[in-house]
């Protein structure tokens, strides 16, 4: 059993539950004192935002952390199905390399966290990667509609390199 994402065997099918319990041990690694961090990096990253908005994104953002922690620590279901091993590598070496390119340990701290939550969000639990709410440029938000995720800003970040757009479930929203 991987006790770590890094030690997957991402040459045979992966399971849901054998994803999460993987993820359960990643997540009790993480501490207080991480979120912590990771909500500094959060506050220096959104030093440009309008402060409103910026106000809104840290504490979304800082709480979507501590909530999905818990969640993960406490998700006791039974996750039928698999994730293709080779989505869930490639998903986790753009995340790897987003973290090789931090600046400083609150970053770091920063990644390693989204890391747990978004695979969890994406492939155990297949929800948006992006909080319900989320505000993007221009005032848009990522909404829950009829069990569907629309996303205001998909179709414009689905080839950037950097960006989860392309794992997850959401689908852009067409009022936007």
């Amino acid at each position: 059993m991987a006790g770590k994402l890094d030690e997957l065997d991402f040459n045979q099918e992966i399971s849901k539950n054998k994803l999460l319990k993987t993820l359960k041990k990643e997540a009790r690694a993480i501490h207080i004192v991480d979120i912590m961090k990771a909500s500094n990096f959060l506050r220096e990253d959104a030093s440009f935002m309008p402060p409103k908005e910026r106000d809104d994104y840290i504490a979304r953002f800082t709480k979507a952390f501590f909530t999905r922690i818990k969640d993960i620590k406490d998700d006791q279901s039974d996750y039928t199905g698999v994730v293709n091993p080779v989505k869930l590598s490639e998903f986790l070496k753009v995340q790897d390399e987003m973290s090789q390119k931090s600046r400083n340990n609150d970053e770091k701290c920063f990644h390693r966290i989204a890391r747990v939550v978004s695979t969890y969000t994406a492939f155990v639990k297949e929800e948006s990667i992006h909080p319900v709410g989320t505000r993007f440029p221009g005032g848009f938000t990522l909404k829950l509609a009829d069990g569907v995720y629309l996303c205001p800003v998909k179709d414009k970040q689905i080839d950037t390199p950097s960006a989860l757009c392309r794992f997850c479930v959401s689908v852009q929203d067409k009022s936007v």
